[in-house]
């Protein structure tokens, strides 16, 4: 523990914390948007390129995060801080705690809307109020959920509400516990929707369209998105992880732990795409529907399916699941700053949050109903929230957080912290100082749009890219220090 850190509730056991981050990176996200992007890129070499990422990109930044958070024992804010004055930087890194603890509480003001729809769903399932003969019958449902900001406010306020509960109950009897069942629930829930789609008449075409080793159809564009996903699909950047990582047992190994959360991350993912296109398939629809494949065609498939109406709800409560989940991870950042910083009892710090978070979360809200028209250059309050937060917030934190783990604090406390061999800490140190930036400069200016990325046919470029600035970066850090 570094000077000025206060003594910190821990996690019951390393288990927590891998049920809590995996919780945390396992969210609506991953249910639809990873089996779709799997397919539409290639299946098994789409599959095989973003492990590739998570090893290269993903592990290396959460084991970063992990570090900063059990090294400086606090919210990310005063970890940043206790570290760097440890390694006698500037104060001006805190920054970085800053932005990633209100990209998280950016995100999940908006998220809490989108995590409201997967929880109206599950009430629709159970009242019959998701009957339809067709996709546009869907539409027009999802479309009137969305109408109504009362409907809509409502789900979204109760996402706010349930999530304040557990977080204001602690780091072990509320987090900890509640994920201690929730993820394993969401797991046994997967299972059944994949046994059921063995036998849907689906299974095979899934399977193909997931793993098919099609490496023509991987193109720039398809490992970009691997990039992308390996990179967000942790929490990372977003103060969660870093959070979560402040209260991890000293004893627990920090490589071990990011590799069972990524590993678990990655298999939650797959037994969606497991659970999802079987029943897709079977049914003739169309696998590359994005967002509308959870509201609209899988609904519209569950009505065509034997016990219908009970695999229907054993799906929105996994995905009601999913989303609090995260969406718990994501306000623990402000609720830790505010205890730690402003002497407020947890209870008390986290109806705070909840209160700003309900206020911003309602002006998302409106964006689908009666604040369809307040758009600044085009984009509504809730695009506008997703656009900063995963265009430039997450990327930028990213970046700078290896940045300054690769080039600025003192070697052998970080080693000691990760508790590595020189090997696996050499490997370590060379991911994060020239890897990942690499692999997190090309997914900011590929979402950017301010270059057209062909890596496919520049590979070679990149690959003695990387070997100059490797050698350039040797050269210069003896002799230059960032922020000193």
């Amino acid at each position: 523990m570094t000077n000025g850190a206060q003594p910190r509730i821990q996690w019951l056991g390393r288990w927590g914390f891998i049920l809590a981050a995996t919780g945390s990176a396992v969210g609506l996200g991953n249910i639809w948007k990873f089996p779709y992007i799997t397919g539409e890129y290639g299946g098994g070499a789409f599959v095989l390129v973003y492990l590739l990422c998570i090893m290269a990109v993903g592990v290396p930044v959460m084991m970063t995060e992990i570090a900063f958070g059990r090294r400086g024992r606090g919210s990310p804010v005063d970890a940043i801080r206790r570290v760097v004055n440890e390694s006698g930087g500037s104060r001006g890194w805190s920054l970085l705690g800053w932005m990633a603890m209100l990209c998280g509480f950016m995100v999940l003001s908006f998220y809490v809307v989108v995590a409201g729809w997967s929880f109206s769903y599950l009430w629709k399932t159970l009242v019959g109020g998701l009957s339809g003969s067709s996709v546009d019958d869907m539409a027009a449902i999802f479309a009137a959920n969305n109408a109504s900001p009362l409907n809509l406010g409502l789900w979204s306020t109760l996402v706010t509400v349930v999530t304040m509960l557990i977080v204001g109950k602690g780091v072990q009897a509320g987090i900890e516990k509640s994920v201690s069942w929730m993820m394993p629930g969401m797991v046994l829930m997967l299972a059944v929707l994949i046994v059921y789609g063995v036998f849907s008449g689906g299974f095979g075409d899934a399977m193909r369209f997931l793993f098919s080793f099609n490496v023509g159809s991987l193109s720039s564009e398809g490992m970009l998105a691997a990039l992308g996903q390996a990179f967000f699909t942790l929490s990372l950047a977003s103060g969660a992880i870093l959070t979560y990582g402040s209260y991890l047992p000293q004893s627990a190994s920090i490589g071990r732990t990011a590799l069972s959360v990524a590993l678990a991350d990655t298999v939650v993912a797959l037994m969606a795409g497991m659970a999802i296109f079987p029943v897709i398939f079977a049914n003739g629809m169309n696998p590359s529907s994005g967002p509308g494949l959870i509201f609209m065609s899988l609904p519209l498939a569950f009505q065509a399916m034997p016990f219908g109406t009970l695999f229907g709800f054993l799906f929105f409560l996994m995905l009601s699941m999913a989303a609090l989940t995260s969406s718990v991870s994501m306000i623990e950042a402000t609720v830790s700053w505010l205890t730690d910083n402003k002497g407020m009892s947890r209870t008390k710090a986290s109806w705070l949050a909840g209160s700003v978070l309900w206020l911003v979360s309602t002006l998302a809200m409106l964006s689908f109903n009666i604040g369809g028209d307040w758009t600044l250059a085009g984009k509504h309050f809730f695009d506008w929230l997703d656009y900063l937060t995963s265009r430039w917030m997450m990327p930028l934190g990213g970046l700078g957080m290896v940045l300054l783990a690769g080039f600025v604090l003192n070697e052998q406390s970080f080693r000691d912290e990760l508790g590595l061999s020189r090997f696996w800490y050499m490997v370590w140190l060379f991911m994060v100082r020239y890897v990942s930036p690499l692999g997190i400069g090309l997914v900011f200016v590929d979402a950017l749009g301010l270059v057209s990325l062909q890596i496919h046919s520049h590979w070679p470029w990149l690959l003695l890219g990387l070997i100059a600035i490797t050698l350039l970066g040797e050269w210069v850090r003896p002799r230059l220090r960032l922020l000193p």
